[in-house]
């Protein structure tokens, strides 16, 4: 029997689908799933939908959950974390501060000043997450799925080298399912490679049956329907070339292209019919939605029949590869450039091809990226060097460099206005960010 832990398991979405998908393996099937939260009442609503699946689906699987987060790592086989810092209130201030500077925020939970402060937050709580796998179950695999996922990855990798972590997002195969519907393409006879950074991998190749299918995508984009479906990122592909794995209202804040006037954010941000196209504080807004309504909905998710069909999502394979049946599985998973992309720099967090296996967890070495995307990728992996170093040294000038050298940051702030927003930005923070030798720059 194995033991997985979900660290954060209130997310109740995300748990849910995960453990569906774990247990729909027969290897893992009799698995102890160890859920554990901070917040009781979701911890409640979790385990309750979670024990749903396992009685749905005849499982000999155990469930258990705690309140204790050292209760539920001890002896696990593998770890999930989808922890989330702080509240709506704090929140807020990542998106309503660089407005005030002219900065326009769609979701701010990746880099920029609002995903470098929200790093800055998250990151205690994760090192004691990550110092008690240390302890209580060096073997484990541990996948993170909370953002900002490449800084908070890079942290932990660089501080627990021994231990096999990686950060999953969905969005490399999501865009590949994307690219495939748009040329009338059924995913399974689809092969590509993605290299990059987490939100800002791109495709250096995409096949269709052993073919160059990018002739295909760029005569699927003249269609308007289609355009407008990712306005951003189809912008980006026709300038540069390659299509990049996350969503247009995410990508429209990692550059100096789409969000510094009015007019291009209206053109840009606005009309999409994607998911999220890069409406100003997307998230947030959502966030501000559920404070009143996220009971009704997990009442409402509890009252329907029991889904029982396994999702896509990377964890369940990765884990059976790793300690279930072995069946090997690839991925896309963040792990630290060591020969892996040969011009991004060594030792950053990327993302890029990985194999699971008994043996764990064996990053693949990609290459170069094109030259079109490499300036834009290896900006930002500087960014979030930068910001990791200035975390784990308590240096807030070092932060304030981070955000210095953000495109969109710069193509709208002075270098004083930056710093202006910086101390704006620390003080904000200040309840969490007692790490900080000082929280002004």
């Amino acid at each position: 029997m194995k033991k997985i832990a979900f660290i954060g398991a209130g997310s109740f979405g995300f748990t849910r689908g995960l453990v569906r998908d774990i247990l729909s393996f027969p290897a893992l099937s009799d698995s102890t799933i160890a859920l554990m939260d901070i917040d009781r009442e979701r911890l409640d609503f979790i385990t309750r939908a979670v024990q749903r699946i396992v009685d749905a689906g005849g499982y000999p699987a155990k469930v258990v959950s705690t309140l204790d987060r050292r209760e539920a790592l001890d002896g696990a086989d593998g770890v999930v974390t989808t922890i989330l810092q702080g509240g709506p209130r704090v929140f807020r201030t990542d998106i309503e501060i660089p407005k005030k500077y002219g900065i326009d925020i769609n979701v701010g939970d990746t880099r920029g000043p609002s995903g470098i402060f929200r790093f800055l937050r998250t990151l205690p709580p994760m090192l004691d997450i990550v110092r008690d796998i240390n302890e209580l179950c060096p073997h484990a695999v541990y996948l993170n799925y909370t953002n900002p996922m490449a800084m908070l990855c890079r942290a932990m990798q660089g501080e627990f080298p021994n231990l096999k972590i990686s950060g999953l997002c969905h969005s490399v195969q999501g865009t590949a399912e994307m690219l495939a519907r748009w040329i009338g393409a059924p995913m399974e006879e689809i092969t590509y490679l993605c290299a990059g950074i987490n939100h800002q991998a791109f495709y250096i190749r995409y096949e269709w049956n052993g073919k160059d299918a990018y002739p295909l995508i760029r005569e699927a984009v003249q269609r308007p329907e289609i355009y407008n479906e990712e306005q951003v990122r189809n912008e980006m592909f026709l300038h540069l070339g390659y299509y990049v794995t996350e969503s247009s209202g995410h990508n429209s804040e990692y550059n100096a292209w789409f969000r510094k006037r009015p007019d291009l954010i209206e053109k840009y941000c606005t009309h999409g019919t994607g998911w999220n196209p890069g409406h100003h504080a997307y998230i947030l807004n959502e966030y501000l939605r559920a404070e009143d309504t996220w009971r009704d909905h997990i009442q409402e998710e509890l009252s329907k029949p029991v889904n029982l069909e396994r999702g896509h999502e990377y964890a369940s394979y990765i884990f059976n590869a790793c300690f279930g049946d072995g069946e090997l599985f690839e991925f896309n998973g963040n792990v630290r450039n060591f020969g892996l992309v040969d011009n991004l720099p060594y030792g950053c967090c990327v993302e890029v091809p990985v194999l699971a296996s008994k043996r764990g967890l064996d990053p693949m070495h990609v290459g170069k990226l094109p030259p079109s995307v490499t300036p834009l990728v290896h900006n930002s992996a500087l960014c979030e060097e930068l910001a990791v170093e200035g975390a784990l040294e308590g240096d807030p000038e070092k932060i304030f460099h981070a955000v210095l050298y953000d495109p969109l940051t710069q193509a709208m702030c002075s270098m004083q206005e930056t710093r202006d927003m910086v101390n704006e930005m620390f003080a904000a923070n200040a309840e969490y960010l007692g790490y900080f030798r000082s929280l002004k720059v």
